[in-house]
């Protein structure tokens, strides 16, 4: 099968990670990514290190392959025009500029649009650019401001943020969905768009039931831990040697967690009987589960719980995660390889499988600069011939 993507040129002058990923989801798909990045140091990312990898940063690593790496001082006219001729030809434009940025260099939406009609230009920022166009978007001080992190972590301990940047990945997939909705668009109106997206935004979006409970009910949610504000048991549980996430979604799940536990009697208890009672007497439930889970260890709950239709699973490391993706036969991650063909290592590959299949692109993320030469060649034959000759981009 074709690659779904293929055919479709992508301008990429973001950098750190929420455009990045966005490209790179971009690019297992199919479409030619050229990243634009800044002559000597490159994405910001290629430096956040340790760990490092064969190829640089694991950081950079994650949010960058199958790409093109071209260096451009976008304050150069030279390296500017190569720029906005990238731009020209492209059918999709992702920036992640302080908002105006691009504009002030002759980059922005309204200086392409009339010149490349079709163009879809992504904008991402931290907090739009209105009001929030000055404060800078760190998916931290996002998580902060936004209300994540005053529902992260345990009822009388400190706000937390989750453990990966959740709201820069967050809105690299609102930016996906943008623009794929916009290109098919496209295919009907026969002009681009301009996308805006910004991290506040997209975390706020992804808040869901927490976000309506204050909409819909006046209820502003707090901080409970792993607990689950309107389902019990939904939570990390004390095995012998350690915790157990059990999640019963309904009455007949918590039924046969009790029948398993054997603890048969608590699913007729009045206290029980139902989820709203079961939330009710949270307090009351919890310790009679845990003595019950005290005779046995987690490994061994997942085991016995998941036999029985009780969705339950042992707290795993990042290793032990794929690991069992493995064993579930999902192939959770590809080899990325170079030019030759040589495998430089693993990473997680796009999540989404496809029937009937499509050979996935497997190139490792590129060296700073590397096809500078090749794509400044291609651009200078596209661009109209200035009596001076085509620009020199610096490598």
């Amino acid at each position: 099968m074709k690659r779904p993507l293929e055919g479709i040129l992508v301008a990429d002058f973001s950098r750190v990670l929420a455009g990045p990923l966005a490209t790179m989801m971009l690019a297992d798909l199919g479409a030619r990514v050229i990243k634009v990045e800044r002559p000597g140091t490159g994405d910001d990312t290629r430096h956040w290190g340790p760990p490092y990898s064969s190829t640089g940063t694991t950081y950079f690593d994650s949010v960058n392959r199958n790409k093109e790496s071209i260096c451009l001082d976008l304050a150069e006219p030279a390296d500017l025009a190569l720029g906005v001729e990238l731009a020209l030809q492209a059918d999709v434009l992702v920036e992640n500029f302080k908002p105006g940025g691009m504009n002030k260099i002759g980059l922005g939406y309204g200086d392409l649009a009339d010149r490349n009609p079709g163009l879809v230009y992504a904008s991402i920022s931290g907090f739009g650019d209105r009001g929030g166009a000055d404060l800078p978007g760190y998916d931290f001080i996002v998580q902060a401001l936004g209300g994540l992190m005053s529902i992260t972590g345990e009822a009388e301990g400190s706000p937390a943020k989750a453990g990966v940047a959740l709201v820069d990945v967050l809105t690299a997939k609102d930016t996906v969905i943008g623009i794929l909705a916009a290109l098919a668009a496209r295919q009907s109106g026969g002009r681009g768009a301009h996308l805006k997206m910004n991290l506040l935004s997209s975390l706020q979006g992804a808040l869901a039931n927490q976000a309506q409970a204050f909409l819909g009910a006046g209820e502003i949610p707090g901080r409970m831990g792993n607990e689950h504000p309107s389902i019990v048991p939904y939570q990390l549980l004390e095995a012998a040697d350690g915790p157990v996430a059990v999640a019963c979604g309904n009455d007949s799940q918590f039924a046969r967690l009790c029948r398993e536990l054997d603890v048969p009697g608590l699913a007729s208890d009045p206290r029980f009987v139902t989820n709203k009672d079961r939330v009710a007497h949270r307090r009351d439930l919890i310790p009679l589960l845990e003595r019950a889970l005290s005779r046995a260890p987690a490994e061994e709950w997942q085991a016995r719980l998941s036999a029985a239709g009780v969705p339950a699973g042992k707290v795993a490391t990042i290793d032990q995660g794929l690991a069992y993706a493995e064993s579930l036969g999902l192939e959770p991650t590809i080899d990325v390889r170079d030019a030759s063909g040589s495998i430089l290592g693993r990473q997680i590959r796009h999540p989404i499988t496809w029937d009937p299949p499509f050979a996935p692109r497997t190139d490792a993320p590129p060296r700073l600069g590397q096809d500078t030469g090749d794509v400044v060649s291609w651009l200078a034959s596209k661009a109209p011939k200035a009596d001076d000759g085509a620009p020199a981009a610096r490598s």
